[in-house]
């Protein structure tokens, strides 16, 4: 492999990482050589995972509920149980809620900002001392959210706490890459359309909409975010921090023209 992308003997904590976005990130991981733990509320989904990619190499299912501060205390306290060292920690479970403006409840702002937002926060503060342990400023730990063009542009959908919390999160991972730095880098992916479990009733009623607004004319692979995910892992992003990352066909800079 070449070492640029090489992540041997690293290892990597992919939260919601039982399924969709999560799943594909766990996989690059994987293939590039990490060892990957993965976590999210629903432990069954990430133990199908874990036995679906462990020929891939050695991964791991935990179950954790990071609506709350405790369970972001409880999870990282757990991985500092299976590990010495962490040096990847993508920050991946989220929640999204849709309803029109004049009927959006208080509680889609509640479950939304405390998963999609609030969340991110509290597992890197509680795990920021175990990614520094092995990283130097040559080879830093890395933190890699998971946001989402929807946090770039207006949205389409009326997914409000969503959006919001997506853009808040792109703008935590620039402040965390200043305060963070020069022993972790900080950067965030903001995914297009994929074929989740999030997105399927969506794309199920209307696909074809969401292909012609790409410039790429398609949705998202599971290659797409792997590579991304892995590069933003790898040696080959070493100077690399604060970026948020389209990672969506073009269509956030098409929404622009």
């Amino acid at each position: 492999m070449n070492p640029l992308f090489d992540l041997t003997g690293r290892t990597a904590l992919v939260t919601g990482g039982g399924r969709g976005i999560g799943r594909m990130a766990a996989r690059g991981l994987l293939d590039a050589g990490a060892r990957v733990l993965i976590a999210s509320r629903k432990l069954a989904d990430c133990e199908e995972t874990a036995a679906e990619l462990g020929h891939l190499g050695p991964i791991e299912a935990m179950a954790a509920d990071l609506s709350t501060h405790e369970g972001c205390v409880g999870l990282a306290a757990e991985v500092a149980e299976r590990t010495d060292r962490l040096d990847v920690l993508v920050n991946n479970a989220g929640a999204v809620w849709g309803a029109p403006f004049a009927e959006f409840p208080a509680s889609a702002w509640d479950k939304v900002v405390d998963l999609n937002l609030k969340a991110p926060f509290y597992l890197t503060q509680e795990l920021a001392g175990l990614l520094g342990r092995h990283a130097t400023p040559d080879a830093p730990a890395r933190v890699i959210n998971i946001g989402s063009i929807d946090g770039l542009r207006v949205p389409s959908l009326p997914n409000f706490s969503y959006s919001a919390a997506k853009a808040g999160l792109h703008h935590l991972t620039r402040t965390l890459a200043v305060e963070l730095g020069p022993h972790l880098t900080v950067n965030a992916i903001a995914p297009g359309p994929f074929a989740s479990k999030m997105m399927a009733a969506t794309l199920d009623e209307d696909q074809a909409s969401f292909e012609k607004a790409a410039p790429l004319g398609r949705i998202g692979r599971d290659d797409d975010i792997a590579g991304a995910v892995v590069y933003l892992a790898a040696p080959a992003s070493a100077y690399l921090t604060g970026v948020v990352l389209p990672v969506d066909g073009g269509i956030s800079i098409a929404a622009l023209v």
